[in-house]
Formats: C-alpha cells, structure tokens, sequence
C-alpha cells in the first residue's frame, strides 16, 4: 500500500522562543522584505521608507528608503521642505540616473545572496549524504568476510571520499558566509559626517542605523 503524504503543513505564526532562531529568522526575512521593497522602486517607482529594529539586546536598526528615508518621513510628517531650484532639479536629474542603475545593481547583489543561500543548502546536503554513505557502508555485512588488507583499502577509500565531502561543503559555507554589502543610493541615515551634516537623498539599503 503507498505511503500516503501528509503534505505541507501551515507553520503558526508565533514569536520564537528560541534566541538563536530568532536573529537567522530576522536576518532572512529582512533580506527579503528590503529585496521586495527594491523589486517595487524597480519596477513602479514607487516610493518607499522602511526602518527595521531588530530583536534582542543588540535591538540594531536597519533602513532602506527611495528616494531617500528622510525625505519620505519629512513629506509624512508635512514638515517644510525649501522649494526647489534650477540647481535642486539638476542635482535630482543626477540623483535619479544614478539611482537607477544602482538599482539594478541593488538587484544583482540580492539575486547573488540568494544564489549563496541555495549552494549552502547544497553543501550541507552534500555533506549529509557524505556521512550517511559512510554510516551505510560501514554497517554493511559485506565488510564482515573482508581480510585485514581489504579493510584497511576500504578505510582509506572511506576516509578520502569523507574528506572531499567536507571539502566541497567547506568551500559551499565560504561563499555563503562571504558578506555582500548592499549597494546604497545614498545614505539618508547614515552616521554623520564630522560637522554634523548627513546626506539627503537616496535610500540606505540594509545598512544600520547609526545609534
């Protein structure tokens, strides 16, 4: 009779308890909240402010904005913007098409990340499958009527194919664990300059916020 599948099963939507969990979770997910918010600048021109706290005592925070996370919050809030000028139109002319092909950069970076994320994935099942042939191998009762010779042949071979399991899936976890800057189109939260200026326009793309 086949085995019946219970199929996909709906995870609940809960806080985790688990602290460690909790910051991979936050992680990934930011990624890909940031990724989709690009995605949408991209592709409508939209514009958008997101500002990220993350959980624990680290409570760091992360922002992303286009045009700029500055400029969006001064439009929600109605503050006073100065009107504009011919040099104000120049300078945005130039904003705009440098924007644009950081964007597309932007994408790129994401679309690596999650390229690293799969050849993780690979080299822990590479790993895995490793390990496993080397457990079936070795509970197999062929190796009983084997001579002393002929185990230790068998040995050697195990140990060089366990070797290069583990260095395939070393080299996988490298690249994953390789940091990939998020590209920004200019700072609006970033830390302060020494006199206390910061920068206006673009948005700040997985950066943290300066405390």
């Amino acid at each position: 009779m086949a085995r019946l599948s219970k199929g996909r099963k709906k995870v609940e939507i809960v806080k985790m308890k688990n602290e460690s969990n909790m910051q991979v979770t936050f992680s990934k997910r930011r990624v890909g909240l940031f990724k989709k918010a690009s995605e949408l600048c991209t592709l409508c021109g939209a514009e958008i402010a997101i500002v990220v706290f993350s959980p624990g005592k680290a409570n760091k925070v992360y922002s992303f904005g286009h045009p700029s996370v500055e400029l969006l919050v001064d439009t929600f809030l109605g503050r006073d913007l100065p009107p504009p000028n011919d040099d104000d139109r120049h300078n945005h002319l130039i904003r705009a098409h440098r924007n644009t092909g950081q964007r597309g950069l932007n994408k790129e970076v994401m679309d690596m990340q999650e390229s690293l994320q799969k050849e993780k994935a690979v080299g822990k099942s590479l790993l895995e499958s490793g390990r496993g042939a080397y457990d079936r191998v070795c509970e197999s009762p062929i190796i009983e009527g084997l001579s002393l010779s002929q185990l230790e042949q068998l040995k050697e071979a195990l140990e060089a194919q366990k070797q290069k399991v583990q260095f395939e899936a070393e080299l996988q976890q490298m690249g994953s664990d390789a940091p990939l800057p998020f590209l920004t189109f200019g700072s609006a939260l970033s830390p302060t300059s020494g006199d206390g200026a910061s920068s206006s326009h673009g948005p700040n793309v997985g950066a943290p916020f300066p405390n």
